[in-house]
């Protein structure tokens, strides 16, 4: 059975400096505000997964946590770049960055490898990107079946996987629906697991299209309603389309973007109890 607690008490427990920790969620149901309460822990050196890092793991570089990102496509969606991820990159402000990319498939098939206790994955893909080259998490393999060459991915196995969802029940069953990316994959491949929620229930109902991860593969819950702000969970919130294009203009100035951090994530009133 997962624990039942508070976000501050499960990042302190779970998540560690120089931790492989993966925040889960496309485009839908980002755990932002777990990622607020790492930064507030003063987490650092961590290796940050994750398919499409957008706004929160902006602000987590921005504010120092990360020593590295491993992904397959970084911005801020339908508005442009994400500048603090890039002056990172560029600048090493204000920390160095090492970067690790792959393509969506990639990164697809390395949680499934994580997931199925498997040391890679194999699929069709890389050639002419360049990316292999850069990358000591992707090779080739040959079948030995057809004697065709193909792109061989190191598995991926966080140290934590944190996603949202909408709801979970007291013994820690979890229950998300709505458009997923891979969190169902990232929670397999994890050694530990947070799972923030809109709500706790006495029961789970059956809902057209959703997946429900058992307590027996989360370690801990925390209740955190508005958790994926200004992404949205289906049937509790919807999108915060103004927050994207608002933040562009936030994090292209180094000052700006750390006034705003200062106030509505350091010394923002506590809602994670």
């Amino acid at each position: 059975m997962a624990e039942i607690t508070n976000l501050r008490e499960a990042v302190a427990d779970l998540v560690h400096d120089g931790d492989v920790v993966a925040l889960e969620g496309f485009t839908h149901l980002i755990p932002t505000l777990a990622g607020h309460e790492i930064i507030r822990q003063r987490r650092r050196d961590l290796t940050l997964v994750r398919m499409t890092p957008d706004l929160v793991y902006d602000q987590m570089i921005g504010m120092g946590t990360a020593r590295k990102l491993v992904f397959s496509w970084g911005g801020n969606p339908g508005v442009g770049s994400l500048h603090r991820f890039r002056d990172a990159v560029e600048n090493g402000w204000p920390a160095p960055l090492e970067v690790d990319e792959h393509s969506h498939a990639g990164m697809a098939n390395r949680y499934v490898a994580g997931a199925s206790h498997l040391p890679f994955a194999v699929l069709r893909g890389y050639e002419g990107s360049g990316l292999a080259a850069k990358s000591e998490t992707i090779s080739t393999v040959t079948c030995p079946f057809t004697g065709e060459e193909l792109a061989a991915v190191a598995a991926l196995n966080p140290d934590v996987t944190v996603i949202h969802a909408q709801r979970a029940d007291g013994d820690g069953n979890v229950q998300l629906w709505g458009i997923l990316g891979v969190q169902k994959e990232a929670v397999l491949a994890a050694k530990r697991v947070l799972v923030t929620v809109e709500e706790i229930v006495d029961r789970l109902d059956p809902r057209p299209g959703a997946i429900v991860l058992p307590a027996w593969v989360v370690t801990a819950v925390a209740r955190v309603p508005g958790g994926a702000h200004p992404s949205y969970a289906t049937g509790y919130s919807v999108r915060d389309n103004a927050f994207y294009s608002e933040w562009d203009t936030i994090s292209r100035d180094r000052d700006t973007f750390t006034a705003w951090m200062t106030k509505h994530v350091l010394e923002a009133e506590d809602a994670t109890s």
